[in-house]
């Protein structure tokens, strides 16, 4: 009989992904959300390319299912597959995980650091753009971006601090997952 070998990597990684995808339903503050952690954490620990920027964005995807179908229902009076704008959040999200994939050849805390920095700032940057280009409010041209770049300052905030703290947790706990199953260790 021929038994396919399974992969406890890809399941491991995968479950902690989905179950930090899940904590966006319950909201702390605004841009406070698992996403740029997620695509770091997949850039790191999957072991092929594909599934570091397939499954992750598949989680994240699953999660927004929930969180405008269910617990945002009231703003969205169809079922909804994909919001007005989600591009811009996955583009990011995408952008966010080839930072990690080019990042994370060597692991180490510096380098996690600057993973967590540039993701804020890739979403930031990615974010506002689409809000400045999709908007009535600004104007179309160089101040009209800037002013768009101001006005979203204050969510920085958010997605700094759920950066530094879901990356610390992701990476924790599969590093803790780590020295109790010895079939994690192997190399990416």
């Amino acid at each position: 009989m021929n038994n396919p070998k399974i992969d406890i990597r890809l399941i491991v990684v995968s479950v902690i992904i989905l179950l930090v995808a899940l904590s966006r339903l319950f909201p702390i503050m605004p841009n406070f959300s698992p996403i740029g952690a997620m695509a770091l954490f997949g850039a790191a620990f999957f072991s092929k390319r594909w599934q570091a920027l397939i499954l992750p964005l598949v989680a994240v995807w699953a999660s927004d299912l929930l969180i405008n179908n269910i617990l945002y229902k009231q703003y969205f009076p169809e079922f909804t597959l994909f919001y007005s704008g989600f591009y811009w959040q996955y583009g990011s999200f995408l952008v966010i995980t080839l930072l990690g994939l080019t990042l994370f050849k060597k692991l180490n805390a510096t380098r996690v650091a600057g993973g967590i920095l540039g993701s804020s700032l890739i979403f930031f940057l990615i974010s506002n753009f689409g809000v400045w280009l999709g908007s009535t409010v600004y104007p179309q041209n160089f101040q009209g971006l800037i002013a768009c770049y101001v006005a979203g300052i204050p969510f920085l905030k958010g997605t700094l601090l759920s950066d530094a703290f879901y990356t610390t947790v992701l990476f924790g706990a599969y590093f803790i997952a780590q020295s109790r199953i010895p079939a994690l260790k192997t190399a990416k």
